[in-house]
């Protein structure tokens, strides 16, 4: 059997998972996605596949079917211009993230000495796009989990990249003192879906995610919105932002946050993709 026509075997399965997680479109690219991973080779259209690449080949397919997030699978995800390697147990960054990046790197580009907290960094994608894109910029990535920082360190060293420090913190916690009032833009993309609607979630993420990354335990979802609300006054400089990635229908609750803790320039942004906004709040 050639490699096309064991990619069309694969497609109806995937076609069919695909339809169950709530997505369209895709499938040939994940199918040949993982070919090249069971394989370790790029194969033509009508190159043999040997039996023992078709067999892994297939398990593979086969997790897929069942929910497993493709990036579990691959051990890699993209991420604007760069791939990030990731592995079972972390929160899988999505592409709207891609518009919170865009965010942070267009505030900080014209400051001279920037300073760049991401909170909740995972394995760092925003932490890593403005790193990459600003080389004169400071860039330290937090999060709690020691699994998702050692990922995220790694990306970091095998991009080459000097000016960015992943470190272990809740939220600010861990920060170091002497940017206390020094930072330029603080992001987060929190865990906000409330308590009770976990199970709502496709069985994609609910299944295969890390609770913690997806739910703050909060009956609204917004105890970490709030924490950092609250704390980042104490780290943002005058003039800073702080950027904070959620779903479109808690922007009204945002806003009065970020009211109440003294901020202004208030707004509801989105980029192409629009399942997300990144809420914007300026000191």
């Amino acid at each position: 059997m050639n490699a096309g026509e064991l990619i069309k075997q694969a497609k109806a399965s995937l076609v069919a998972a695909n339809e169950r997680f709530g997505y369209k479109g895709g499938e040939e690219d994940q199918a040949w996605d993982l070919l090249i991973h069971a394989w370790g080779q790029e194969p033509g259209y009508d190159d043999l596949v040997p039996p023992r690449v078709r067999q892994r080949f297939k398990r593979l397919v086969a997790r897929r079917a069942k929910g497993e997030p493709m990036a579990y699978i691959v051990g890699w995800i993209d991420f604007r211009d760069f791939r990030l390697a990731i592995k079972p147990g972390v929160f899988v960054p999505r592409a709207t993230s891609e518009f919170l990046a865009e965010q942070a790197i267009r505030r900080l580009r014209a400051r001279r000495a920037p300073v760049h907290l991401d909170l909740a960094t995972g394995i760092g994608p925003v932490a890593v796009a403005s790193a990459r894109s600003l080389p004169h910029a400071r860039v330290l990535g937090l999060d709690l989990s020691r699994r998702a920082l050692s990922l995220a360190r790694m990306n970091a060293a095998a991009l080459g990249l000097g000016n960015l420090t992943f470190m272990k913190s809740d939220l600010f916690s861990g920060a170091p003192r002497s940017l206390r009032g020094l930072v330029d833009v603080v992001t987060i993309h929190p865990p906000y879906v409330a308590a009770g609607e976990l199970g709502s979630l496709v069985e994609e993420i609910r299944e295969y995610e890390p609770r913690q990354t997806l739910t703050d335990g909060s009956e609204d979802g917004l105890g970490l919105v709030r924490r950092v609300a609250e704390e980042g006054v104490d780290w943002i400089r005058p003039g800073g932002w702080l950027l904070i990635e959620v779903t479109p229908s808690e922007f009204r609750a945002i806003r009065t946050l970020l009211k109440s803790a003294g901020y202004t320039d208030i707004r509801s942004t989105h980029g192409s993709m629009r399942y997300t906004r990144v809420i914007t709040g300026r000191l």
